[in-house]
């Protein structure tokens, strides 16, 4: 087994870095742990824009990036220790989650914490959930990964994750919000995620005698900034990749009331319908039609916004305000 702590913070890298592993070591068994910066991390198969409070995403430069796994949204900071198996699937029960979080409950067990694996793939302490952990199967290997809530920062974990559900109509697999805690109050004073880390990593090393602590070279840094650069911090792979949905929004401003209906495909506007008690001097169909095809981003929205002359659709309105419209 290599054990790898990754020398990175940064979302983008370390999701990455899964990916780019099934490559590397097609065979090895990996226990690969990583810490990330303030980030939220997408199941595969999920809505991103569905699942994300994303003014406040925005306004706190918060990374959002797309896992290979399916499973819900969690929220990573440096009080949130990460960890990734990887090992052959071969006759492996893939439904089993058992065997990689046994580690940590060692850890936690031998520090008098009475944490325990309960459902199918969360480990809780006195009923509240402090890790939650999601698998995949690709290029013959099976990939479980999870993460360990330390000491995060709960209320950005719950501003950042908090969504109008009523915005969204889709099939996409949707997060559930289970009730969570830090172990930090269980922990004994003055720990540390750092410290957590060191202590697993210890228990690995016990528990697989020949595991060999190995770390990125420069051209493994250098490929998986390169999947960085190509899918993971793409719009395309984090909202883009996103499954159907539909959108609506209604607003309330001094030139009326507006209200959005959107049909979006992987990312792109394939039907706009506005309604309102606004008064426009052009049809409200000629802007419906340059929405079709633009992508669902606020950016892409407001560079159309800014081309245009919204007054002619709206009466007196600015950008800012329409621009709410697709929030």
């Amino acid at each position: 087994m290599f054990i790898i702590d990754s020398p990175s913070h940064d979302a983008y890298f370390n999701i990455a870095s899964e990916e780019y592993l099934l490559t590397k070591y097609p065979e090895e068994p990996i226990f690969l742990l990583y810490m990330n910066d303030p980030s939220i991390i997408i199941g595969k198969f999920q809505n991103t824009l569905a699942e994300i409070n994303l003014d406040y995403v925005n306004d706190n430069k918060i990374k959002v990036v797309r896992r290979m796994s399916g499973g819900g949204a969690v929220y990573h900071d440096l009080g949130n220790l990460n960890f990734s198996f990887h090992t052959l699937l071969g006759n492996l029960d893939f439904m089993d989650f058992s065997t990689f979080t046994q580690p940590i409950v060692s850890v936690l067990n031998k520090l008098n914490i009475p944490a325990k694996l309960e459902g199918r793939n969360d480990l809780l302490v006195d009923g509240k959930k402090f890790s939650g952990n999601a698998k995949l199967a690709k290029n013959g290997k099976m990939v479980q990964h999870g993460t360990i809530l330390i000491d995060s920062q709960m209320q950005i974990l719950s501003d950042a994750l908090k969504v109008n559900p009523l915005k969204f109509v889709d099939k996409a697999v949707k997060s559930n919000r289970a009730r969570v805690t830090n172990l930090i109050g269980y922990l004994p004073q003055g720990f540390t995620t750092v410290k957590f880390k060191e202590l697993l990593i210890a228990e690995m090393q016990r528990e697989n005698p020949d595991a060999e602590i190995v770390h990125f070279s420069a051209t493994d840094i250098q490929h998986i900034e390169h999947l960085v650069k190509e899918k993971y911090e793409t719009w395309d792979w984090n909202f883009g990749f996103s499954p159907n949905y539909n959108f609506k929004k209604a607003i309330k401003i001094p030139a009326g009331f507006i209200e959005l209906h959107l049909d979006v495909h992987r990312g792109s506007i394939e039907h706009a319908k506005i309604f309102g008690d606004f008064f426009a001097s052009e049809s409200i169909h000629e802007l419906e039609q340059l929405l079709i095809g633009k992508k669902h981003q606020l950016e892409e929205i407001r560079a159309l916004l800014e081309a245009i002359d919204l007054t002619s659709y709206f009466g007196k309105v600015d950008v800012v305000e329409i621009l709410e419209l697709f929030k």
